[in-house]
């Protein structure tokens, strides 16, 4: 009775917010791809191998993923891994990423009669949900199939999620919370916050950030292709990358300052939503500077380009490239109060890396600040920053490789994650890198 409830309120929601919607979908795209799956037309699995379903809500909980699914197969290399997301940004990277290996799909929205397709089509032995995008609906229905579902890289912010399930009493962890098998944690004060909500305890391991476990090096492959087809390879190169609205003219600002002391500087801005490609390079041009896309430059292109152009990264999947060719990287959707892009990405590849001061969907942030990362508070920190980098190579080298050194140091989450789930599978985790892990059973002399 209480999902048929739910579904009304879904219904009154989707009444009230469908102006949103539809202006979404029809001025820029989104949200129309894969809506049969959406609906719950998940592709059907066929045979009898067991399957593990992961879910990432977006594109960086999908990146996230990456680690987690190779090191599912090499400890459990007898279950089938499937895929979904629910932003097109996310289900973009998903098949860039796992197709053809691993099957793609939307996830479902939480509508009862959706979910219950989703999972009669897919029929998982497990789910895996990245950092959240936990519905009442999908988990009611897997606790009734008996499928346990579990939580990795999982977080809860002190200003918005907790008040509000502080607000909801027991009634967040009665119906979301407690009906997952097991909840990891990316630090001790979020356990602490989920307990405190009313979250069992014995559900809630901290098992540290997925996002740390990224190769940590200076060479990303397919950078020499993108750094011969926009001719990257002698001015000093900074990357604005992971953009939000309104931040790119801050950063041209910012940049123009710079030329003045670093004339050969370029610039290349990578904003964080496709649909803003064009609208960021109408910015450009209405800014006086030439405009180099990606999109025109493909890999093998030959010619020449301006080198007083700004380079628009309009591909996805590529950012890492640009990060592993700058010599100064800032990290958008964080000079705005818009939560912060991920910043681990370039400083993994040693890259000094800075970021403005709204950065609260990254909680590391204050950790790589006081690591070799540098924090800005507006525009004027920004240019003096990337002129003190550009200027000072080896100010700029030892910032980022103080940073690297630090995301070395934090690595292991993935593993710690897998083996959470290999218990709740009645595995015995593998010992050693490479291992298979081990029925309990048969484990046991």
């Amino acid at each position: 009775m209480f999902n048929y409830v739910l579904d009304m309120v879904y219904l009154a929601g989707l009444a009230v917010t469908s102006p949103v919607w539809a202006y979404r979908m029809f001025r820029h795209g989104r949200y129309r791809r894969g809506l049969a799956q959406r609906l719950g037309a998940a592709p059907i699995r066929y045979g009898l191998q067991p399957v593990i379903w992961v879910n990432g809500v977006s594109l960086g909980e999908v990146r996230a993923a990456a680690p987690l699914i190779n090191e599912l197969h090499s400890q459990l290399p007898d279950y089938r891994v499937v895929v979904s997301s629910w932003t097109d940004t996310g289900m973009d990277e998903a098949r860039r990423a796992f197709a053809p290996d691993h099957t793609v799909f939307a996830r479902p929205v939480d509508f009862s009669c959706a979910v219950a397709r989703s999972l009669r089509r897919v029929r998982p032995d497990l789910v895996v949900l990245i950092e959240g995008d936990i519905w009442p609906n999908f988990l009611r229905a897997c606790n009734r199939r008996s499928v346990p579902v579990v939580v990795v890289n999982g977080r809860m912010s002190p200003d918005k999620g907790y008040p509000r399930y502080k607000k909801m009493g027991s009634l967040g962890p009665r119906l979301l919370f407690n009906r997952l098998a097991a909840l990891g944690v990316q630090n001790e004060e979020y356990a602490r916050r989920f307990i405190d909500l009313g979250t069992d305890a014995s559900r809630v391991h901290v098992t540290g950030m997925m996002k740390f476990d990224r190769p940590v090096g200076d060479f990303v492959e397919g950078q020499e292709a993108l750094s011969s087809a926009l001719r990257l390879a002698v001015e000093p190169l900074i990357v604005a990358g992971g953009t939000g609205e309104g931040e790119e003219a801050l950063v041209l600002d910012a940049f123009v300052g710079v030329r003045r002391r670093v004339a050969s500087a370029r610039l290349a801005i990578v904003p964080r939503k496709p649909e803003r490609f064009d609208e960021v390079a109408r910015l450009i041009a209405e800014r006086g500077f030439g405009v180099v896309r990606r999109t025109q430059r493909p890999d093998g292109s030959g010619g020449a380009v301006d080198p007083q152009a700004v380079i628009l990264g309009d591909t996805m999947g590529e950012l890492r490239k640009y990060y592993a060719l700058a010599d100064a990287v800032f990290v958008g959707r964080s000079l705005l109060p818009q939560g912060g892009s991920d910043m681990i990405e370039s400083a993994a590849l040693g890259k000094p890396t800075c970021f403005g001061p709204h950065t609260y969907n990254f909680p590391q942030a204050e950790e790589l600040a006081v690591n070799g990362c540098a924090r800005v508070a507006d525009k004027a920190a920004l240019q003096a920053t990337l002129e003190h980098w550009l200027t000072d190579s080896a100010a700029a080298t030892a910032a980022g490789k103080k940073a690297q050194s630090f995301v070395a140091r934090q690595q292991g989450a993935t593993r710690r994650n897998v083996e959470m789930i290999c218990r709740v599978l009645g595995r015995t985790p593998a010992v050693t890198p490479g291992a298979i892990a081990t029925d309990e059973v048969a484990a046991k002399p």
